[in-house]
């Protein structure tokens, strides 16, 4: 069976780092409310002048060369982002310049923060149709530029972040125990379009707009569709809770990863958190963390997979990946 084999992960994140303390001095919140709710000490904020794409190559380049992949071998770029640096052309499209990559595939999906999960099923299913070989996957957001600043219940949940994965074609027996993505699950309900959203865009306002969150209503949402979402692969690859070693789960909030751990039954030990140093990176969040745990030393070749995101649509989905 043709699989995408996750090669390598890469991962940038901007210099500037904000605190709770730092955000306290011009908002009426501090560092115990925050943590209280969200689990998250700091943030990187991108610096002026400084792109998603700019975030994006940087992860891109380092995933390329931590897998020994040249930059000419790479026939498809998809990068998950709501934070493009223009309306068109794709981000996608100067990361390709940037690394000099060369004629290939190269577009932008979004799907808010369950981006990443929506864009490594994408490059998956084109791997597996045989329309690539090898793809660069990121997710890449400058949440701080959509954020009102003056809003405590948003603006100190979010940070700005890039992550990358390199996908290669291989052949593999066709079983569970097989290397590379295993099985993976997407979903969306419109119906939930209000609870989280930018409340502009280039045909509703004309202007880029500020994020608008009901955070009740994500959180219900989100610890019943991550958990759904986790036993689908799950189910699809043949295999149970007991088989995974790493849960990977979006990094919105320390109560709904923790929730969903509860729920999953993953012993905490297992389920990756980067929550407090990045916040919520959106489409970033995954590969960022996946990067954590592998600079870590803990991730070893061999070892399951399960990360699950949702984000705004609501839109959920999950990926089962063998390292």
């Amino acid at each position: 069976m043709r699989r995408s084999i996750m090669r390598a992960v890469g991962a940038y994140l901007p210099e500037r780092v904000v605190t709770n303390d730092d955000l306290a001095r011009d908002l009426d919140t501090s560092d115990e409310w925050i943590r209280e709710r969200s689990g998250i000490r700091e943030r990187r904020i991108a610096a002026p002048g400084e792109l998603t794409s700019d975030l994006a190559t940087r992860a891109a380049r380092r995933a390329l060369a931590r897998a020994g992949v040249a930059a000419e071998a790479v026939d498809l770029v998809v990068v998950a982002t709501s934070t493009p640096d223009h309306t068109f052309p794709a981000t996608a499209t100067a990361v390709q310049r940037n690394i000099e990559m060369g004629p290939g595939i190269a577009f932008d999906l979004q799907a808010v923060c369950a981006g990443f999960a929506y864009a490594l099923a994408t490059a998956d299913n084109f791997i597996k149709a045989g329309q690539a070989k090898t793809a660069l996957v990121i997710g890449a957001e400058t949440f701080s530029r959509i954020l009102d600043w003056t809003d405590r219940s948003t603006c100190v949940l979010f940070g700005d972040g890039a992550g990358a994965v390199v996908l290669t074609a291989d052949e593999q027996p066709g079983t569970s125990l097989d290397r590379g993505i295993i099985a993976t699950t997407l979903a969306a309900d419109g119906r939930q379009y209000a609870h989280l959203q930018v409340d502009g865009g280039p045909s509703s306002t004309g202007t880029v707009g500020h994020l608008r969150m009901n955070g009740r209503e994500v959180f219900r949402h989100a610890v019943v569709q991550l958990s759904n979402a986790a036993h689908t692969v799950l189910h699809q690859a043949g295999l149970g809770i007991a088989d995974v070693d790493w849960l990977i789960p979006h990094q919105a909030n320390q109560r709904i990863i923790d929730a969903v751990g509860k729920k999953l039954q993953i012993p905490s030990a297992k389920v990756v958190m980067t929550v407090a140093e990045h916040a919520n990176t959106s489409a970033a969040s995954i590969p960022l963390a996946l990067a954590d745990l592998d600079a870590s030393g803990r991730l070893q070749q061999g070892d399951l997979l399960l990360m699950n995101a949702m984000g705004g649509g609501f839109a959920w989905g999950a990926a089962l990946v063998r390292w």
